[in-house]
């Protein structure tokens, strides 16, 4: 499975993301190394942790590259 994710410098140092596909799945990190480690350690306890009847949002997402 390949989801994408948007990185976000903090304002007070260090980085954040966020997965659009997964409503409510951010996590932060000092370095980008911590946080791709800590996204996918989000990634997959949001996974564990989805209602599997529960199809999620019926809306569709586009990537778009400007």
């Amino acid at each position: 499975m390949k989801l994408n994710a948007i990185i976000h410098e903090a304002e007070e140092g260090g980085y954040w993301a966020e997965v659009p596909a997964l409503p409510g799945c951010v996590t932060q990190g000092e370095t980008l190394e911590e946080l791709e480690q800590n996204l996918h350690e989000a990634i997959e306890a949001w996974l564990l942790a989805a209602d599997p009847a529960d199809p999620g949002p019926s809306g569709r997402l586009l990537e778009v590259a400007v």
